[in-house]
């Protein structure tokens, strides 16, 4: 999902989805913070319960995991926020913001490391490549809702203990 050339990298999209432990706990602000004090625009985001169909089909490339069954009964246990996030460089810039999928092996002040529970209960899912991310964004979102708004004010307020 790359786009325009920016002085950093090349702009992208990527998805994210903020999975039901993380919802439960009330993670949503934060987790939207951190990414957007990272940087990220959130192109288009929603609130969705997953049907059986919905999750099978979404992580059907680790159907024959020993792990599927589980990871699927996990993403139905109730809802989640999905996102369409873009930056230069967005999808390892949002692998390395939320760290490893094992908690214990996340680097400190990751996502996973500060918030997650164990391996499956890991707060959040981020687009690992440009054609994973691509996928995975008409997954949840038909083309007309990522249209790019033009941000004429780039910051309404600048927070004087976040870097930009």
């Amino acid at each position: 999902m790359t786009g325009q050339q920016h002085p950093k990298g090349p702009l992208e999209r990527t998805l994210m989805i903020i999975k039901p432990d993380a919802v439960g706990r009330g993670l949503i602000g934060e987790i939207l913070h951190r990414v957007e004090l990272d940087g990220f625009l959130i192109i288009a985001m929603k609130m969705v319960k997953m049907t059986e169909a919905q999750a099978k089909g979404f992580y059907r490339m680790h159907r024959k995991k020993p792990f599927y069954k589980a990871l699927v009964k996990f993403m139905l246990s109730g809802r989640s926020i999905v996102c369409v996030l873009e930056r230069e460089n967005a999808i390892e810039s949002l692998r390395q913001l939320v760290g490893k999928t094992n908690p214990k092996l996340a680097a400190f002040g990751t996502i996973r490391h500060d918030y997650a529970a164990d391996i499956r209960h890991n707060c959040v899912h981020a687009s690992d490549s440009p054609e994973t991310a691509q996928r995975e964004v008409h997954f949840f979102f038909k083309e007309s809702a990522l249209a790019r708004i033009h941000h004429r004010i780039k910051r309404i307020y600048s927070m004087p203990f976040a870097r930009r």
